[in-house]
């Protein structure tokens, strides 16, 4: 997220947390390198998965919602719809409490990484960034969507 915040949302705050927790999930070396080791400063998978719905309510309803605000169209309303579900669906099935082991182990994991990766790729990209850096720690998120407040 270089250049987040990108304040031509309306929503940008919002935007960007959606953007990290799918950034997050979407990235397998980071969540062996980052959740099954316990590195500090960048949350574990329930704090990603609360941040993809925290503010938008995702696991209510359709991100079909949030066009023009959080989402610039509806193809990036559709692969975080299908995010959502495929992580939300592993959460139910592991529960909140679970350890990262438990989510990465799960036989829907790879699927619900993949879908992560297609929705952060084309925000990244439609934000005009690159998809590939490392996911950012929570504390630069927290500058980022405090700044300009």
């Amino acid at each position: 997220m270089g250049g987040m915040p990108l304040n031509d949302l309306p929503w940008w705050r919002w935007r960007a947390r959606l953007r990290s927790a799918l950034h997050m999930l979407s990235d397998p070396a980071f969540q062996q390198e980052t959740w099954i080791s316990g590195r500090e400063g960048f949350g574990d998978v329930t704090d990603a998965v609360y941040r993809l719905v925290e503010d938008t309510w995702l696991d209510r309803w359709s991100a079909e919602k949030y066009i023009g605000t959080i989402l610039r169209d509806s193809a990036e309303a559709s692969l975080v719809d299908v995010a959502v579900l495929r992580v939300l669906r592993i959460l139910h099935e592991v529960g909140a409490d679970a350890p990262a082991s438990t989510y990465l182990g799960h036989h829907g994991w790879p699927e619900a990484v993949r879908a992560a990766r297609e929705a952060h790729v084309r925000l990244a990209v439609n934000d005009g960034e690159d998809p590939d850096v490392a996911p950012r720690s929570l504390e630069v998120l927290r500058i980022l969507t405090n700044s300009g407040a």
